[in-house]
Parts: C-alpha cells; structure tokens; sequence
C-alpha cells in the first residue's frame, strides 16, 4: 500500500464518528464514517481511522496528525458519569454554588427550579484566607485547616477538588499554595480557579472551576484510552485536542482544562462554516448541523463566526471564551411520544446504541430518522454507504405502535414528528438571530450534519429565508472544520479601570505581559514566529452596567497609545448601538479585563478534490409522502447535480445523507461540488 503522511481530522458524535483524512502532498481530501462506540469511543476512533485510509489506498500508520473533536465533556457533564468532587474555598462562601445569582428561568413560577450544584454541601469546605479586591494579603492562608479539609474530603472518598479563593483572579498566591499542599494527598486530583477562570464574578468562576476538577479524571482517563489505541493501531501520530473556542490543544494542554473541551466538537461545524462562507462570498449564514443526537446551530454574521465569554452546560455556568453556539436535542435519533396531551420530540435520543427502530439494533421507540424512512425520504439500502441496511418494518412498526392508541394513522404521525422537529430548529436558528438583532430573511441558512439536508427546505421556509447552501460532504463537515484548526490559547488579565489616558501606564504593562505569555506558550508548542499571531481584546462596559462587550482591539505590534485607546472606545459604543440600539458616547468607559488568543497556524491545506459531475438523469424515482399522499419523486445522485438548474420536489441521494428539496426550490452545483438552492419567485 501507499505510505504517506495523512492528516486526519475526527469527530465522535453521541451517534455517528466521522472522519476526514487529507494527504499534505496532493491535496487530496475524503471523507468516512462509522457508529460511534458509547462504551469505548476509541474503539470507534480506530474503525473510522483504518476505514477512512484503506478508502484510498493508504496505512493507517501513514497518519501523522490526528486533529480531534469529540462530545466526551459533554456527555459526562449531561448523564452526571462524574467522579465525587470537592470545593475548598474562602471561608464563609462555601454555598456559592447554592446561591448563585438568584435567578429564575420562569419568572412567574411560584416556586425556582432546583438549581444543579455538582458538588453537595459536605464536600464544601471554607478555610480561612482572604485577598482583598486590589490583590492584596488581608488573611494570610491556614495551612492547617487547608491539609485536614484535604484529608476530611479524601476520607469522604471525593477523588478531584476545586479552589476557589476570593479575589484569586488578582493574586492568586493562595490558590497556588493551596494546589501544592493538597497535590501531595495521594489520589486526590487539584484545579484551581486562577488557572481555569482568572475572572471577576465568584459563582460563575467557581463553576467553570467545578467542572474543570470533576473533568479531569474523566478526560485524563480517556487520553490514555486514545494513545493507548492508536498505539496498538501501530499511529505514530501528533494529537491535538479541538476546544470550545474553535482551536486545537495538546493532550497535555486539554488534560491540564478539560472544561475548554465542552463545546469541542461543535465548534468543528462553525468554523467550517467560516470558511464556506469565505469561499462563495457570503457575509451572513446560520449553520444548521443536525446529527444523530441534537443540532447546533451557529451564526456568522457579517463576516464573523460570534464568540462569548460565558456559556453554560445543563445549567452550569461555563466562563471561557467559546464559540456561540445553541445546541437542542433535535436529531435523527430523537425520540417522539405523547406527553402531556402533545406530541414531543427530543431531547431524549436513541443514540448509537439501540438507536433508531430502524438500525435493527433492539429499539423499540419512534424516532425522527424512523418518521424519515416511513415517508420514503431516506433510501434504506444505501444508509451508509449501503454498509448499514436500515428496516424500514421496523421503523413503521415504531411509529405505529404510538399512532395506534392516539387514533392516528402512521402517516400522519410520522409528518408530524418531522414537523414537531423542523419547528425546534426554526426556533433556535430565529433566537439566535433575534438575540442580535439580526431578520433571518438576510441570512443563507447551511444545512449540514447526517440528517440537515432532510430538514433545511423546511426550515428555512419557517424562517422566511430564500436561500440554502448544502455542503459537500455534508454529513462530516464539522471533522473538515477541525481539519482546518489553528492551535490556540486564551489569556485573561482581569483589572478594573476607566478607559482613558490615565491608564495607558496601567495597560501597557498588562498588554506587554499578556504577549511574552502568549508567544511562550506557542513557542512551547515547537511553533515559529512566522506561524504565531496574537489577537487582543477587552471586556468593556459603561461605568454601572452589570455585564460586559468582549471588544477586538487590533494592537498586533503597537504598544497602547491614546489614539489607540481612542479607536477601542469607539470600536465599543459602535458594538453596544448594534447589539442594544443606543449607546452613550459622553458616559465613563471601564475595562473590566483584557483577553489575548494566542494563535498557532498548522500547515494550510488546499484540497485538490472536486466533486464529479455527470448527466442529469432523472428516470430514478422514489415513493415519497409529499402531505396529502406518496408520489413518484425524482431521485438523484448528488454528483448528477451540475450547473444546469434542477427543481423540487426532489430527492438528491449520497453516501452519508440525503437532501429533500421542496417544490417551489431549485438547485444546482457551485464549483466545488457545494450545491445551492434557492425559492422561486412562484413560491414566495
């Protein structure tokens, strides 16, 4: 066989592992995929790995990068499969997590919800310390009390522990003290919150630093799974973990804050999004990717793939910089039932194991990829590739066995569990939308992920919207975002100060700082000048508001100067008239901290491959429900698809996933092989 270096790009989904492998010497890129392995994701790892390279022709040790993307955090997180976790904090603020910030979701409920708080209130510890706001000793550390809260949460079997000092953002001498006394107790596992979350604000700093604790066992175990297993695959591969903020970390790096791995494998699909956006000169497009487990939806809006400084997980609040991104559990393996006299879909989903009726894997309850196949939309013996047959009595079976007692006919439920579906993604893509200001109808919606293309007409005719782009290799575009990636770090230097000339001394000392951190950090990671960039910012706010703008300030080489500080000013009263619609130019600014992302460039790789195009052919039909009975539908392979325009109602066929195009749209093929649909002028 062919032995080359490969550069492979993977993604474990909750359903499926995709896989995308480039050869840095031709260009070429392709793409693979196989069901996820729950029990062991590595297991699923290693199939896509060898499955991706045997495609043409290669070794799987021919691979000499692995780029990785994976909702291991996340799934951790959401089914509580954590380890028992410990906090140690200031005295007198053990119940930070208990309080928070007293809110309700409903704010008209009688009684607030039950707040999660992953760590109970016996394994909270205060010992006695205090740094003031301005970074100095006013209590110095208990050494004593720290070493027996150590060993009385040992005892109690916690395995991993939180620090989480007042005011630790400024000095965080406490908290580093304290991680070195407690390293020492064996079996017990330290994160610290001046090195997760050196912010201001202590209950959403304790959280990140909570999840950062209880994650890293998790994380820990899993790295040594993966090397593990691509060791006995004989890879000899570099290994790069994707974050949340889109960038990639060494395994030492993700092992060291996991918590950065929340949104890891989601962030693949935006930043792909970028970069088709790029391509065909797009400046707004919200990204639908539907999987076999949820959809995420992300917005570029003009030009730019939207960051924020807070998340949250399952209610937790999460305080790094991510990638704005809203997930909902509405996939093709969502289940639909009768609740509460409606019918629901999602968010439970059938996962990979027993998955949809259909996979002939033992499950019983309908679900959306079920409803897909009643109707016809999915061919049931090219899923896959044709390498997973699905049963399609089986999946009609499930949707009966709900219709019966509710007096519909399995028709009838399967359009409706399609419908229930469309609907919740319609509304995420319009939240997010409406939450900056933004009319879906100026933006293109991109439909990718497994099931998206099944979905997308739908939805952007809820959404008002005239255009759908459909990307090449679709159902695997979040592993050709990560194959893309750039390394990167996130550093925070949190000060409060007015934005003006008195504090140009102030923000030349922290800037100067902040950059010989950064270029250590990529220098560690064997990256040269020319492969480094550094992007600055800073978190701003008019003097008594409560939250902050994250602003750009463009100071690549220049030290801060008072026409610099002038333009961030300006820069940040523009972002607030856009996003709240006013401003106010004469009030005080303050910088609330100062952010800088560390950027290290990979090789660029320029793929070579084209889709193939070839006569339209349209004598392939299918029986497909179109909302009053099934009819004939034109069936093509997706390479059929050339410049020529084609029209709905159409099923356009590929290896991984299918695309329905309504009446009323047509479709043809960009340069690329990405295809592009429109509404007709009729059908508006």
């Amino acid at each position: 066989m062919v032995r080359r270096k490969l550069r492979a790009a993977v993604d474990i989904g909750g359903t499926f592992t995709d896989v995308q492998l480039t050869d840095t010497g031709t260009g070429a890129v392709w793409d693979h995929k196989v069901p996820s392995t729950p029990e062991d994701p590595s297991i699923g790892l290693i199939e896509g790995l060898r499955g991706a390279a045997k495609k043409r022709g290669y070794d799987v040790d021919a691979i000499g990068m692995i780029l990785h993307g994976s909702t291991i955090a996340t799934n951790a997180v959401l089914e509580r499969k954590l380890p028992v976790g410990g906090l140690i904090t200031t005295a007198g603020f053990t119940d930070v997590l208990a309080i928070g910030r007293h809110m309700r979701r409903d704010v008209y409920a009688l009684k607030a919800e039950p707040r999660p708080v992953l760590i109970p209130a016996k394994h909270r510890i205060g010992v006695v310390e205090r740094i003031r706001a301005n970074g100095s000793v006013e209590t110095p550390l208990d050494v004593e009390a720290l070493e027996r809260a150590g060993q009385e949460l040992v005892a109690d079997g916690v395995t991993t522990v939180a620090v989480m000092f007042l005011h630790a953002y400024q000095n965080p001498v406490h908290e580093q003290a304290a991680a070195e006394i407690l390293s020492k107790i064996p079996g017990l596992t330290v994160a610290t919150s001046s090195e997760t979350s050196p912010e201001i604000r202590e209950f959403e700093r304790a959280s990140t630093t909570v999840l950062n604790a209880l994650l890293k066992p998790v994380i820990s175990r899993y790295l040594d799974q993966v090397e593990q297993a691509l060791g006995e695959a004989g890879v000899d591969a570099r290994l790069f973990l994707v974050q949340s903020n889109g960038g990639v970390a060494t395994p030492a790096e993700a092992a060291r804050l996991p918590v950065r791995l929340l949104l890891s494998g989601p962030s693949g699909g935006a930043m792909a999004i970028r970069s088709l956006a790029h391509r065909h000169g797009l400046d707004n497009v919200v990204g639908m990717d539907m999987g076999g487990t949820s959809t995420d939806v992300s917005v570029l809006q003009d030009g730019r793939i939207e960051e924020t400084a807070e998340g949250e997980i399952d209610g937790l609040p999460v305080r790094l910089p991510m990638i704005e991104i809203l997930t909902i559990g509405a996939g093709g393996g969502s289940i639909a039932k009768h609740e509460h006299n409606a019918l629901r879909v999602g968010p439970e989903s059938a996962g990979a194991d027993p998955g949809p009726a259909c996979y002939l894997r033992g499950g019983v309850r309908p679900t959306v990829t079920d409803a897909n196949l009643h109707l016809g939309r999915i061919n049931p013996s090219s899923f896959l590739g044709g390498r997973m047959p699905l049963g399609i009595d089986e999946a009609r079976g499930a949707i009966t066995a709900v219709a019966g007692p509710l007096g519909l006919d399995p028709t009838a439920l399967a359009s409706g569990i399609v419908a229930v579906a469309n609907a919740a993604m319609a509304d995420a893509a319009r939240l997010s939308l409406f939450e900056k200001g933004a009319d879906p109808s100026a933006f293109t919606l991109a439909a990718f992920g497994g099931a998206g293309g099944l979905h997308a007409c739908a939805v952007a005719e809820e959404l008002d919207m005239q255009t759908v782009l459909f990307p090449a290799t679709a159902s695997t575009l979040s592993a050709r975002g990560i194959l893309d990636s750039d390394i990167r770090h996130d550093l925070i230097e949190a000060r409060l100060m007015i934005a003006d000339k008195d504090a140009l001394s102030s923000l030349t000392k922290i800037v100067g700082d902040l950059r010989i951190r950064a270029h250590g950090l990529l220098e560690a990671d064997g990256l040269q000048p020319e492969q480094q960039r550094i992007e600055m910012s800073a978190d701003m706010r008019y003097r008594g508001q409560a939250w902050e703008i994250t602003t750009p300030w463009e100071l690549i080489d220049d030290d801060p100067d008072v026409a610099a500080l002038k333009a961030l000013v300006d820069r940040f009263h523009a972002l607030h008239k856009a996003r709240y619609a006013h401003n106010a130019p004469d009030d005080p600014v303050e910088i609330v901290a100062l952010r800088v992302k560390a950027i290290g460039l990979l090789e660029r790789i320029t793929s070579s491959d084209r889709t193939p195009l070839f006569e339209t052919d349209k004598r392939m039909t299918r029986r497909i429900y179109l909302g009053d009975d099934y009819q004939d539908v034109p069936t093509l392979p997706r390479a059929a698809i050339g410049h020529d325009t084609v029209s709905g109602p159409l099923m356009i066929d590929e290896d991984y996933s299918a695309l329905w195009i309504h009446a009323g749209w047509t479709v043809h093929a960009l340069g690329n092989g990405d295809l592009i649909a429109r509404r007709e002028e009729v059908a508006r």
